[in-house]
């Protein structure tokens, strides 16, 4: 996946802006390109969960450009992102891209994690299926007791 952080990388670096009180000139390039593979390493592990990967790293790096730069550093991130999203919805459910198998993301009694694969397609394995079902009703039930309060506050007034 750092095919797609260095492509980043490739693209933008030549537009940053370097520090005057660093006297190699690499500091800034450098703490982007850390930005990068932070972007895409957090893309594969926790993409799910990323709703904005592009947004977010060009907020952790848009301080490194001058405004002129801003609109083709912007382009560059949006473009590489979505082809690492589009990349990583065609690998095969459960595979990993470091070798290693998807585990539970449930802990056990004792504190440690789950060791069990997850359902395709969720992050808890059967054991634990109740804990991510039991999110997504709690949110649902919110909803609609917050849907019932302001109906009942319209036809109250």
């Amino acid at each position: 996946m750092y095919r797609f952080s260095r492509s980043i990388y490739r693209e933008i670096a030549p537009k940053v802006i370097e520090d005057e009180n660093d006297p190699t000139a690499c500091r800034n390039k450098q703490l982007v390109l850390d930005a990068c593979e932070g972007t895409i390493r957090r893309l594969t592990i926790d993409g799910r969960y990323f709703a904005r990967p592009a947004r977010t790293l060009f907020n952790d790096v848009r301080t490194y450009f001058a405004m002129g730069d801003q609109l083709a550093v912007w382009r560059a991130i949006e473009l590489n992102i979505q082809l690492a999203q589009e990349f990583l919805a065609r690998l095969p459910e459960g595979a990993g891209l470091d070798g290693i198998p998807r585990q539970c993301r449930a802990h056990t009694r004792k504190g440690t994690p789950c060791q069990r694969e997850p359902l395709p397609g969720r992050d808890y394995c059967p054991s634990h299926k109740h804990l991510e079902e039991s999110t997504t009703e709690t949110v649902e039930t919110a909803f609609e007791e917050l849907g019932r309060e302001s109906v009942r506050e319209l036809t109250a007034a």
